[in-house]
């Protein structure tokens, strides 16, 4: 069946006021391909106080990102968060199923994630794996190292595989309540999309998915979770 709605345009409607007043800057940035090589800023929002980089890489035909959000929620919370696979298409960009694949330890796990794609595209998938280096006293934070797994799993019919989803995620509490999340990563969905319409996905994504996230720590189901987390936040 035809999709009758552009997923960007979906993107921008469902988060209208954050994101709609950098629409036109992102616009205009899709209609002209630039070339930065250092890290250049695309968007501050002081009041969510997200800040969101992007630069052109030599030899990657899509833009790195980098995202620097301060999180109201403790560690424990924004961990937690991110350990519920399953919820992960509730707050990440265009994410439309999710779930764990395997648990390999306390520090190492696989999951899988379906994306929208715009109008006739197929559905990008992708399997990712993730390494965890827990919070400790001494080091003052955690990281999540997160990379593509496309081999993992063999290819769905009607999905097109990500092959490159390479991320690094540092969680540094700031006082008990709240965590400094800062993000530095690239992700190439393959495929024909043309390049200007990634390119404006790679812009918008990750300050779309920091307020999603924003939204998701609030919630009791994860500030007052008692139980053991699935994975582990730190030693």
């Amino acid at each position: 069946m035809r999709k009758k709605i552009p997923f960007i345009m979906l993107a921008l409607l469902s988060v209208a006021g954050p994101v709609a007043y950098a629409a036109d800057d992102d616009l205009k940035d899709m209609r002209v391909e630039k070339s930065y090589k250092d890290w250049y800023l695309v968007r501050s929002d002081n009041i969510r106080n997200i800040k969101t980089w992007a630069k052109q890489e030599d030899g990657k035909r899509i833009r790195s990102f980098k995202v620097e959000a301060l999180i109201d929620g403790s560690l424990d919370a924004v961990a937690r968060v991110h350990y519920d696979v399953d919820n992960i298409k509730r707050w990440f960009w265009e994410t439309k199923e999710s779930r764990l694949l395997k648990k390999v330890s306390s520090t190492e796990y696989y999951y899988y994630q379906v994306y929208n794609a715009p109008l006739t595209v197929p559905d990008r998938d992708s399997i990712i794996h993730v390494n965890i280096e827990p919070y400790t006293a001494k080091k003052g934070y955690m990281i999540h190292r997160l990379r593509a797994a496309p081999d993992f799993m063999p290819p769905q019919r009607g999905l097109t595989r990500v092959m490159a989803q390479d991320m690094i995620i540092k969680f540094t509490p700031v006082g008990k309540e709240k965590t400094k999340l800062e993000a530095e990563g690239y992700i190439d969905p393959g495929g024909t999309i043309p390049a200007w319409t990634i390119n404006f996905v790679q812009r918008s994504a990750p300050y779309v998915s920091m307020v999603g996230l924003q939204r998701m720590v609030q919630l009791p189901y994860y500030t007052e979770a008692t139980d053991p987390a699935p994975f582990a936040i730190s030693e």
